[in-house]
This record gives structure tokens, sequence and C-alpha cells, in this order.
């Protein structure tokens, strides 16, 4: 199928039946001064239910979304896996020698991260390139049909992304991606690296320290080199989701049914299982409620429904495909923010770093993420004219 315009349009139904559970929530119990030590505060949560059930205005965002976002569907036929309906934003610049950039999302994400990123990318500017940039909805995920089969693992996430690049024409392009996305694009830049994916950055590195037996040289300077002060407080920082924050991991790895039940069925459930890592994975970010609320929506109203988002984290993991040591030999970005889950040394890499900012950098740190890959693909970058004819300016 060819591409169809795309608006995100609720159903009176589904809005009623929202508020219908809303209506009948029963709220837990709570220890005394507990805050945060136990996970979503029960003052917060009620806070944030009453204004969904009584205040927030879905039509409001679902037409602000709509009116920023030009969104399509496309059919993508994944190899063993028949065709999938794939929902994105597209946005083109108007220098006509833009970079074609697609976005890659995560989990607890959606396209919905790219809302702040997409002015600033596709702004023309004699001082930086320009991008036409592609957000995809990950099957799964947002607007976008999930997989029907068991095995979606990598490579087939990276053969949806890459195969929609080419149906829109990029047959060249460069990729940006947090969280899943950096997993994704990683795969894409070794399945497809050279001949179509140019060039890929990510606020999430994942990395290994050097080994003697590959590299003495990096291995020892590696051993002698003392970590700067923001370093160890990364290396805590890692230490402290390792050991308090990754039991949503283990849960959406292993049964992800079992969990789907509840955050299909309780949009309240759903609410305190994404409100806690948006508050936990990012830096003192000043969350409004209807913000919250608006990112939880959009895995209500999923066109799956929010339970098929876990199904990656089983695949993935079973695959192990995460752990995999995989090395590009395509130009590599890296943006660095203090508050992310895995904090690599800084020696490991060369990089853009920050002072503040966390997981979700397209969100809460738009700007400097957009500024990192303006240095990186402009004059004087690392990744400058690696698409060829498309250097961003005009």
């Amino acid at each position: 199928m060819s591409e169809a315009p795309f608006s995100i349009s609720i159903s009176g139904q589904q809005l009623e039946t929202l508020q219908k559970k809303l209506q009948l929530t029963n709220f837990p119990d709570e220890l005394d001064d507990a805050g945060w030590t136990y996970g979503a505060p029960l003052a917060d949560i009620k806070r944030l239910v009453r204004r969904w059930r009584d205040g927030y205005d879905w039509r409001k965002h679902e037409t602000e979304l709509n009116n920023e976002l030009p969104m399509f569907t496309r059919d993508i036929d994944v190899d063993g896996f028949g065709s999938l309906n794939i929902h994105y934003v597209h946005k083109k610049s108007e220098v006509v020698d833009a970079i074609p950039l697609l976005f890659c999302h995560g989990w607890p994400g959606s396209f919905y991260e790219v809302r702040k990123l997409l002015p600033l990318l596709t702004a023309t500017s004699p001082e930086h390139p320009s991008f036409h940039v592609v957000a995809l909805s990950l099957p799964g995920y947002g607007f976008s049909e999930a997989p029907r089969k068991q095995g979606f693992k990598g490579v087939q996430y990276a053969e949806v992304a890459h195969k929609l690049m080419l149906a829109l024409g990029y047959n060249e392009y460069v990729t940006q991606g947090g969280d899943w996305g950096s997993v994704i694009t990683r795969k894409m830049a070794v399945l497809y690296g050279g001949k179509h994916h140019k060039a890929w950055h990510t606020n999430f590195p994942l990395a290994f320290p050097p080994s003697f037996t590959k590299n003495p040289l990096s291995f020892l300077e590696f051993l002698v080199t003392p970590f700067s002060a923001a370093e160890k407080a990364g290396l805590a920082r890692t230490k402290w989701i390792q050991t308090q924050g990754t039991g949503y991991f283990a849960e959406q790895s292993t049964q992800p049914q079992t969990l789907g039940y509840s955050l299909a069925d309780s949009p309240v459930g759903l609410l305190a299982w994404i409100y806690e890592k948006l508050h936990h994975w990012t830096d003192d970010y000043p969350w409004e409620d209807d913000e919250v609320l608006t990112w939880v929506s959009i895995y209500w109203f999923s066109r799956a429904g929010p339970a098929a988002s876990l199904k990656i984290y089983f695949e993935l993991a079973n695959s192990k495909e995460i752990s995999e040591r995989l090395f590009p030999k395509i130009p590599m970005g890296v943006s660095f923010f203090p508050k992310e889950l895995i904090i690599v040394p800084r020696a490991l890499f060369l990089e853009f770093g920050h002072e503040s900012g966390g997981h979700f950098a397209s969100h809460e740190k738009p700007e400097e993420l957009a500024n990192d890959l303006h240095k990186m693909f402009g004059k004087g970058g690392g990744a400058y004219g690696v698409v060829p004819g498309k250097t961003g300016y005009a």
C-alpha cells in the first residue's frame, strides 16, 4: 500500500470507557512518609488520576498533535512476518539537499518524543545543516500495527525502519536513537551500513571496556586513568539503576503477557508503571500533569494496546541481541547526559557531554541534542557530507 495521510482520531466510545475505568479506580495503601522509596507516590498518582478524569482534555492535545506533526501510514513487508502497517511522522526541510534522518524511539517512549526536536532539525540556517526527519512508531507502539508472530527481534525492527526509509525515497540516510532506538539503529548500522546507512548518533551509548588482547594500549590507559567526579557520579547512578530500578526489565523480558493484562485493563496501572520511569529517568525535569497524561494516553489509545510494547524486551533479551558486541564501520556520534540509565566512562568515546539531562533527551533537552546533531553533520563535523549530495545547507 502506498503512503496514506494519518490523523489521530480516538473514538468517543474509547474516551467514555477510559472515563468509566478512572471512576472505578481502587488505589493501594501506602506506608507513612514513603515518598519514592517503594515506587510512584500515592499522592502523585491520585493527583494525576483526578486531572485525567476531571480536567484533562484529550481532544485538545489530539488536535495539537495532528496540527504539529505530519503523520502517515504505510505497509511494510517484513521477511517471514508478512505486512505491517506502520505509522510515522515525516517532515521535510525547505532545504532541498537536507540530510534524511530517521529518529527511533524506545520504551516507554513513542513518536511523541520527536515533537520538540522536529522544528529544530528541519530549520533552515546558514549556521548549521537541516534534516528531512522521519520518526516511526515501532511495530506494536503508537499507531503502528503489532507483529502477530513470535520471534520478532532486532533484525526485524531494523528491517522495518530501513525499508520505510527506502520507501520514502531515502536510499542513503542517517539515524538518531535512544533506548531501544539505539539498539535498533546500531543493528541497522551493521546490516545496512555503508551502502544505505551512512552514520548514526545515539544518546544511549552502550560500551565495553577495552580488551587487553585486542587493544592493550587502550586497556592500560583505561586502567591507569582516574575517573572524574562526574564519571564517579555516573557509575553510582548506574549502580542504583541496576539494583533498584530494573524490576520492570526482569518482568518485561520474561513474562510480558502476565504484566500485559494489568496495563491493558487498568489506565491507572499503566500511568503508574510509566510515570515512575518518567520521574526516575530524567534529571529533575519539571513534568506538567497534562504532559505526563498525553505521554501515557498515547499508550492507552495505541493501536495494539499498551501490552504490545513489552514484547520487544522478551524477544531481544532471549535472542541475546542486547549483549551483542556489534561494531559498525560507519561514523558514530554520541551525546552524554548525566542521568542516563547506564553511564559509561567518557574515555571510551569522543563525545558531546552535557551538564544535565537524562534518558529522554529529545524531550528533556531538545536544543542540546539538536546542537549535537548539527555539530556532527555540520561543516567541520566528523560526519559532514556523509550522505553524498546532501550536506543540509541551502
